[in-house]
């Protein structure tokens, strides 16, 4: 086992009923340090992560996500009552303020028509269907002959709504996800017994890279649902053509391709020119190719508050997810859903996704040089998304894995996320303290400009200690 990829870093498993560490079992390869073993924040972790005590009924296991719980640890430190002096590094949301130069003013205020007062359509309201089906076709099906329809788009009330949906409607099958990727698919992957979930591990070697011989391999073992972020959280890189164009020709007819596009906006490989990568440009029958696209308002417009966001599949797709909300979250909010019909004019969303990159992009460049500076190192520079996966490897022993220097980072008022919650691991089947990304944490760019400078001096401070 000294052999397999990834695993050097973590050597021990842990009686998570006592916090005490165990003997070596099958799935651990050795003895824990001390810094790990007397960690306050590792014993909270495993005592959040293995339930609390009982109440009928109750799996407390299933109440906290990544973000969740490091904000929960952020509050015992006054968190809650003094957010403006913390720089929150951790909440995955970009700046929501209307600063940005060359991006259009958010509403602010709304008109609620008598309509909207009633039970929307579970799948959405038409315009909006509509609105979300001729924004993809015309930047990215332009000259093609299979057209997005109203019918191939589904309204939900935010992207964790969405994925939820999906995996309603999965089949009894094998479904393959990668390692890291999003907390929020342990959720979806772990609620439905309807399909069995299938971990693929990256390497860290090439960056996280998901090559289409990997796809080959995943569906010749009889994988037929695979689901990813594009670009990907957390590690800020994207699969463009050709090869996402091959991946796709790999699932066609063989697997279905569950495209997590929440990100598409921040779009750094073509000189931030507005352009966004899509499945949707390498589909040759839209209701033929089972791809399966999310995307929304919540980031690459810069509105998480609304709850706005869709899938497009094929119509049969659509149907049974659009259905499926009538019995899993009602709908989405229709006085929002008519508010957000004007903002996704194709000429429109294309100069606010110029504007956002642009802006985005020298965020990116002011946080990596800051940590390069501190000792940090960032062997792949993020083409996409605001998020740096953040290798703590170099770093002194106390601060060197994800949950203690999250600890540290506490303490100056910085939160971050331990990159042990982006090992997914749905129904806890694998022992995580044997993870990969043990020693990794996300640092969100997202924030202002200010946020990141206070937040980067923080992290400093916990270096120079």
């Amino acid at each position: 086992m000294d052999d397999l990829p990834g695993f050097g870093h973590r050597k021990f498993s842990i009686n998570r009923n006592t916090g005490v560490p165990r003997p070596c079992r099958r799935f651990s390869v050795g003895e824990p340090g001390l810094n790990e073993a007397s960690s306050k924040v590792h014993r909270q972790f495993r005592a959040a992560h293995e339930g609390h005590l009982p109440h009928a009924g109750l799996d407390a296991t299933r109440a906290s996500t990544g973000v969740v719980w490091c904000t929960e640890r952020a509050a015992e430190h006054g968190f809650l009552e003094e957010p403006d002096s913390w720089a929150n590094l951790g909440q995955g949301a970009p700046e929501v303020d209307d600063d940005i130069a060359g991006c259009f003013p958010r509403p602010s205020h709304i008109d609620v028509s008598t309509a909207s007062r009633e039970y929307g359509p579970t799948a959405g309201i038409k315009p909006l269907r509509e609105a979300v089906a001729h924004l993809y076709n015309e930047m990215h099906r332009k000259g093609k002959v299979s057209q997005y329809t109203w019918e191939n788009v589904a309204i939900v009330p935010g992207g964790r709504a969405g994925l939820i949906r999906i995996a309603a409607v999965l089949n009894n099958a094998y479904v393959g996800f990668f390692i890291p990727d999003y907390t929020a698919y342990n959720e979806m992957l772990s609620l439905f017994k309807n399909f069995a979930a299938i971990p693929v591990p990256l390497s860290e070697e090439d960056g996280y890279h998901i090559h289409p011989e990997k796809i080959a391999e995943e569906i010749a073992r009889g994988t037929s649902v695979i689901i990813t972020s594009n670009p990907r959280n957390p590690t800020g890189r994207v699969v463009k053509n050709p090869e996402l164009a091959e991946i796709q020709d790999i699932c066609r007819e063989r697997a279905t391709l569950v495209s997590d596009e929440f990100y598409a906006g921040y779009n750094y490989t073509s000189d931030c020119d507005g352009s966004t990568i899509s499945a949707a440009e390498n589909i040759i029958d839209v209701d033929e190719d089972d791809v399966l696209i999310i995307d929304g308002l919540t980031k690459r417009f810069r509105l998480p508050g609304w709850r706005v966001a869709w899938i497009l599949g094929p119509k049969e797709f659509i149907k049974a997810i659009g259905s499926c909300g009538s019995y899993l979250d009602g709908g989405t909010n229709v006085p929002f859903q008519e508010a957000a019909i004007p903002m996704l004019e194709p000429a429109l969303v294309q100069e606010e996704m110029a504007a956002l990159q642009q802006h985005f992009r020298a965020k990116r460049d002011y946080v990596v040089g800051r940590l390069r500076a501190m000792g940090f190192t960032i062997r792949h520079v993020p083409d996409s998304t605001f998020y740096l996966w953040l290798n703590l490897e170099g770093l002194p022993g106390p601060v060197s894995d994800g949950l203690n220097f999250f600890q540290a980072c506490l303490e100056e008022k910085v939160i971050v996320v331990p990159g042990i919650f982006f090992d997914l691991n749905p129904a806890r089947r694998r022992d995580l303290f044997d993870s990969p990304c043990h020693h990794f944490v996300r640092f969100s760019y997202g924030p202002k400009m200010d946020v990141l400078k206070m937040g980067c001096d923080g992290i400093e401070r916990v270096i120079n200690k």
